[in-house]
């Protein structure tokens, strides 16, 4: 595409800055422009860093946000505070770890107001008990266990009703190194009432030293599990879960390859639960094409409210599509024969988990980096999820809603993309990664629109923003093109990696910075294109 180079005429190398704008070096010997912190804040809790990036390790990425963690912290410790509880709540982010880990940083290292606001949102980060246990394994890692904050875990165990606190410890007992039992034993709480006194008896010393004397009465999950684990016949241990409303959590590892059990389950099962479930549920035969379970199934997934109340982030289902699809698990030897039913119900779950976005009509160009930057790491801690493949799943939620849309994939060229909306999102995973691996020049898809004269109202970019190949920026190709055009062109530019930098121009209006997989994204760019 050499002779490209007589049509921009103005322009700067990318392994170059831009004169006189603030971009720094990125990772690949590019220049891009750095994120402030708050926006690295929300890259971090969104798409973490397990895995690290095709030019960082997961050691060195972790160290480089938890930095960026602690200077807002610093900078606006409640403001921190209130960013990493309401993308928590709110579902936006695939995984909750990233919300402890810097919670736990805020009730470390932040100033008073900001370590008593930290403990005071506990409850509302850590929901459940496997959220507590991961919250106490970071929080040792930063500050002792001091007055403050053995009060605030406590009060998690005091707040909650009393069934609850027991169906939590009985689901959750234990999670990296650290037990109910030892939260309880530092938190020491008061119980106000005999029964909420037994049940953290049972916790900290068993069965028997809480309820042996048959004076108070065991909750109903404890005294459920309890008899569970003297059950010896399948069938009467699907009755003992059905009367008990028992989780799969409590039931001993010789029923879970018994059908009748999972029946039993089935009747009360959490919507996370049955996504994650779904392979055994096909492998042991429940779950076959034109059953009764699977209308069920497949009505539940299509159920929008349900998704939503249930917190099931698109990057869930995503996996759990990808994973049942291929037939087979990751770890193990487990196969199955995929339900096509099933098949096609988690890839319109996909869709739903984003919300209802109106579409606007504009003419979008979504354009997807496919360099080799993008093939390395993974998103959200996704086993095999690299943000190559995040982008295209991504891209086809806009395709989906936006009838006037291009496709295209570019690296240091322009490459093959035959994908088209309404594909199958694990069909379009398997095509995006056959793909080869070149470098990065992010000004290509402005570059190609020109060329071709293609009008365009909104560049949609799919990136980790390391580009340093092309003899011209990102931001300056989009100046060039709606000088030309004569088009008021907006870019937004979709990051796919929890790294500090983009291609975006802070100082321009027209480009906007989103983080990928955060669920409200194709929203938020649906908002800034119709702007």
């Amino acid at each position: 595409m050499s002779y490209l180079r007589q049509i921009f005429t103005r322009g700067t190398p990318q392994s170059q800055p831009i004169p006189g704008s603030d971009q720094v070096a990125n990772s690949a010997g590019g220049y891009a422009w750095p994120v402030d912190d708050f926006t690295r804040l929300q890259r971090f809790l969104i798409l973490g860093s397990e895995g690290g990036s095709y030019y960082a390790t997961e050691r060195a990425l972790t160290a480089e946000n938890a930095q960026a963690v602690r200077r807002c912290i610093e900078a606006d410790g409640p403001r921190a505070v209130e960013t990493i509880v309401a993308l928590s709540e709110s579902g936006r982010a695939p995984k909750n770890d990233p919300a402890l880990f810097a919670l736990a940083m805020a009730a470390a290292f932040g100033d008073l107001e900001t370590r008593r606001a930290a403990l005071a949102n506990l409850p509302r980060v850590a929901r459940t008990g496997t959220h507590l246990l991961h919250f106490a394994q970071y929080v040792q890692q930063f500050r002792g266990w001091g007055r403050a904050l053995r009060r605030a875990v406590g009060d998690w165990y005091q707040a909650r009703p009393l069934e609850e606190v027991a169906l939590q410890v009985a689901k959750y007992a234990q999670r990296d190194g650290w037990s109910q039992a030892d939260l309880l034993r530092l938190a020491h709480p008061r119980a106000a009432d005999p029964a909420r006194d037994r049940l953290y008896r049972y916790v900290v010393d068993g069965y028997d030293a809480a309820y042996g004397d048959g004076t108070v009465a065991a909750p109903r999950v404890i005294e459920g599990a309890q008899r569970l684990a003297s059950t010896t016949e399948p069938g009467a241990a699907a009755r003992l879960i059905l009367d008990q409303r028992l989780p799969r959590e409590v039931v001993p590892t010789q029923f879970l390859a018994e059908p009748v059990v999972w029946e039993a389950l089935l009747a009360d099962m959490p919507l996370t639960a049955l996504i994650r479930n779904l392979a055994t549920l096909t492998r042991i035969g429940l779950l076959a094409e034109d059953g009764g379970y699977t209308r069920s199934v497949v009505a539940q997934l299509a159920d929008a409210g349900r998704l939503r109340a249930a917190r099931v982030h698109p990057i869930q289902l995503l996996s759990a599509l990808c994973t049942y699809a291929a037939g087979r698990g990751l770890r193990g030897r487990n196969t199955w024969e995929p339900v096509p039913a099933i098949r096609a119900a988690l890839d319109a779950a996909f869709y739903l988990a984003f919300g209802n976005v109106e579409p606007t009509g504009k003419r979008t160009l979504l354009a997807l980096d496919v360099s080799g930057s993008m093939s390395g790491g993974m998103v959200a801690g996704v086993p095999g999820l690299t943000p190559r493949l995040a982008a295209a799943a991504m891209a086809l939620v806009t395709a989906a809603r936006e009838p006037r849309h291009h496709i295209m994939a570019f690296s240091d060229r322009f490459m093959p993309l035959d994908i088209q909306a309404g594909q199958r999102l694990d069909e379009v995973i398997q095509r995006t990664s056959g793909l080869p691996f070149r470098g990065t020049d992010c000004a290509l898809p402005m570059r190609w629109a020109l060329e071709r004269r293609v009008p365009v109202d909104t560049f949609v970019v799919y990136t980790d923003s390391e580009t340093w190949y092309g003899d011209i920026h990102p931001a300056e190709a989009l100046r060039a093109y709606r000088e030309r055009l004569d088009l008021p062109a907006k870019l937004v530019v979709v990051g796919l990696v929890a790294n500090s930098f983009t291609i975006a121009d802070p100082d321009d209006a027209g480009m906007l910075d989103v983080v990928g997989f955060d669920s409200a994204a194709p929203a938020l760019i649906s908002d800034f294109s119709a702007a």
